[in-house]
């Protein structure tokens, strides 16, 4: 087992990989670093994990547009959203109830009783 220091949007991170993969592993830190420093300048500034998810944004949006023009990828479908559980629901909506009475009992002026 091999360890490379990498350093990703101004912060060194040591990562281990199996030995013989630590040029690769520094490549794809080069372009996620890259890619992170692009989404700072685009979106100017912006917390570590909100650059780092937008790196991983525009990486994957690159990864998709290769494997559609190699003709890899159909287009995404939207996601099937589960059927809500009632039981659920109704425990949902009691809690907003109370959570309601609790925000009249607060907001309710003493001085008018």
């Amino acid at each position: 087992m091999a360890e490379v220091e990498l350093t990703i949007a101004g912060r060194s991170y040591r990562v281990a990989c199996r030995t013989g993969e630590e040029d690769t592993l520094r490549a794809a830190a080069a372009m996620v670093d890259g890619k992170s420093r692009e989404a700072l300048a685009g979106l100017g500034s912006m917390t570590e994990s909100r650059q780092l998810l937008f790196a991983s944004l525009l990486l994957a949006d690159q990864l998709l547009d290769k494997k559609k023009e190699a003709g890899f990828v159909a287009e995404p479908q939207p996601p099937i959203a589960p059927e809500p559980d009632p039981e659920l629901a109704a425990r949902i909506d009691r809690l907003a109830e109370r959570l309601e009475g609790l925000a009249d009992l607060l907001e309710k002026d003493p001085t008018k009783d």
